[in-house]
């Protein structure tokens, strides 16, 4: 390393997403909106303190106007906030320590008083006194009105290179709507491995590390980094030998994926026989391309919530025509199954709420919130049934409780078909219509759900939430979001049994079917279908590949029988390692 060179920091969080990236950091702190980052030449740093101090009088002189405007209006201490913000401005040292940011950074004059303020607010947010942390809104204000008042720069380099991202925690919304052709991996400093901000990293297939802790104040933005997905290690300014290193993991890693690749024109069935589907999860059309590479056979999970992102709280019923006809479309002759709008807990909302709720898991979530606005939920029902005649099209229903909201929901698509064929639109009536198995007492009625629908789809990461009551986004609690708790895998062999007995088939639509570890136990179990994202597509080809049915069955029968988690995962990862010791790696 050379002499002055920044020293690599190796911050350890928690691996959401698996693979390694490489590339330059862009920061996004709590509070207020990052500006765009560039660097600076050693003769621009003058100019670049004179736009500092240009905006700081600015501000000071819109404050003390409104101030004035305020006591004129309200009289009484009102304006005196105004006062206040001004005194923030009015600190000597405030500038001194941008200048200084300016000139060790060698970036624009807005970004480096971003960083600042934000190494200010961080301080004070874990300011024990209540009174002190609650003026931290006070200090983003004004330092957004700072923000506001910088000159336009002309050379300003936006964002649309690729990047590493850091921020203080990622709302799946967040993660579902960042540009991922420029994203190569993304850090956070809160969250958990079972947020479904994790999930969705994992299904774009974008190495991620989540829960590093107070990481943000500690990073230069555009500073190099790289982001191990295997081991939750974020290095920054890492070192030539470090780099070597990740350079040649990569490689590594990238080589293993060709040798999958070899198998995709192979059916997932195992080696004595037995055939399961193998599907793919998406949230949007283009990730289809994805899923053909791989030979996915169809589309086992198409996430609709997602149309919240981009035509606000109303999406039209020609909205999602058109793009359920295009999903139809594309994957021809092959299912793609829509799961009806999933909203509420860590998962989008789907209409502002005027007070939250105290407990938005146990809330208004999923079906609830679809059978309580029956007219937007026929919007959404006419469409996937309009698009059902371009296509091997099904839906399922989420949240599923009971057999009650099966067959209100199984209503109203018959309402529907009826409206539609009064029109003369077309569509197919005999499409597949299943259920989501995610809640405990879905589990124990499966028998006379079963009855009501053509399969069912486990989300096993709400059935394994649910059923130990713990909130897989809650680091406290986290580490008893366990998959193999003897509940839950007895609830899985209750369902397929159930299903079995209605000669309907079963699939697995949540983490767990990915999970390469427990696999052998999955198809132990009776599972007929996993459903997981395109990136994981080939190494759980794989896997099935090299199993035996007949073993698996064995082994889950044995299971079922065990008394603790770490024994039913022991017996299944030891499976797993004899079949296809090349996927599973301890290091990653």
């Amino acid at each position: 390393m050379a002499e002055g060179s920044p020293k690599e920091k190796i911050f350890c969080g928690t691996p959401a997403s698996r693979g390694i990236a490489f590339g330059p950091v862009h920061v996004a702190a709590r509070g207020f909106s990052a500006p765009n980052v560039y660097e600076i030449s050693e003769d621009k740093l003058q100019p670049e303190k004179e736009r500092l101090a240009t905006a700081f009088d600015i501000t000071r002189q819109q404050l003390a106007s409104l101030k004035t405007k305020i006591d004129e209006v309200a009289g009484g201490d009102e304006g005196l906030v105004f006062e206040a913000h001004g005194m923030v401005l009015d600190d000597p040292s405030l500038q001194t320590k941008v200048e200084l940011a300016i000139e060790n950074r060698k970036q624009n004059a807005e970004y480096c008083f971003y960083a600042v303020m934000q190494t200010v607010l961080e301080a004070m947010r874990r300011i024990s006194d209540p009174y002190l942390r609650e003026r931290t809104i006070d200090i983003e204000d004004v330092s957004q009105r700072v923000l506001r008042n910088f000159e336009a720069a002309t050379n300003v380099v936006d964002l649309d290179h690729q990047h590493l991202f850091a921020a203080y925690d990622l709302t799946p919304s967040d993660t579902a709507s960042i540009d991922r052709s420029k994203l190569l991996g993304f850090v956070t400093e809160e969250g958990s491995a079972n947020s479904h901000t994790a999930i969705l990293a994992r299904a774009l297939g974008i190495p991620a590390i989540v829960g590093l802790g107070k990481v943000i104040v500690e990073i230069t933005a555009l500073a190099p980094a790289i982001v191990d997905g295997y081991s939750g290690k974020f290095i920054v300014h890492p070192s030539e030998e470090t780099t070597r290193h990740y350079r040649s993991l990569a490689n590594r890693k990238r080589e293993q994926r060709k040798a999958l690749e070899a198998l995709r024109d192979q059916e997932s069935t195992t080696k004595d026989g037995r055939h399961i589907t193998l599907s793919a999860n998406i949230e949007f059309t283009h990730e289809l391309d994805l899923v053909q590479d791989n030979r996915a056979e169809g589309v086992g999970l198409f996430r609709t919530e997602f149309f919240l992102l981009e035509t606000g709280y109303s999406p039209t019923e020609e909205d999602q025509t058109e793009i359920y006809i295009e999903l139809a479309k594309r994957t021809g002759s092959q299912p793609a199954i829509i799961r009806t709008l999933d909203s509420g807990g860590d998962k989008l909302s789907t209409e502002p709420l005027i007070e939250p709720e105290p407990n938005p898991f146990l809330g208004w979530r999923g079906i609830r919130v679809s059978l309580d606005r029956p007219d937007f939920f026929k919007e959404q029902l006419r469409a996937i049934l309009r698009a059902s005649a371009h296509g091997k099209i099904g839906m399922m229903f989420p949240f599923i409780s009971g057999v009650s909201e099966t067959r209100r929901c199984q209503t109203l698509v018959k309402e529907c078909m009826a409206e539609l064929e009064a029109e003369g639109s077309k569509f197919d009536a005999n499409l597949e219509i299943g259920a989501m198995i995610e809640i405990p007492s879905a589990v124990l009625v499966a028998d006379e759900i079963a009855q009501e629908v053509d399969f069912f789809s486990i989300g096993t990461n709400d059935l394994i939430q649910y059923t130990v009551a713990v909130d897989r986004i809650n680091n406290r609690v986290a580490k008893l979001y366990r998959s193999t708790h003897p509940a839950v895998i007895r609830m899985i062999k209750m369902t397929t049994d159930a299903a079995s007995r209605a000669d309907i088939w079963t699939g697995i639509c949540g983490e767990m079917a990915a999970d390469l570890n427990l696999i052998p136990l999955l198809v132990g179990l009776g599972i007929d279908e996993l459903s997981v994202g395109p990136h994981e597509i080939a190494p759980v080809r794989k896997a099935l590949l090299s199993l035996d049915f007949a073993e698996c069955k064995t082994l889950a029968e044995e299971a079922l029988a065990m008394p603790t988690s770490a024994e039913i995962y022991h017996l299944s990862h030891e499976a797993a390692r004899a079949a296809y010791p090349d996927l599973i790696d301890d290091n990653g």
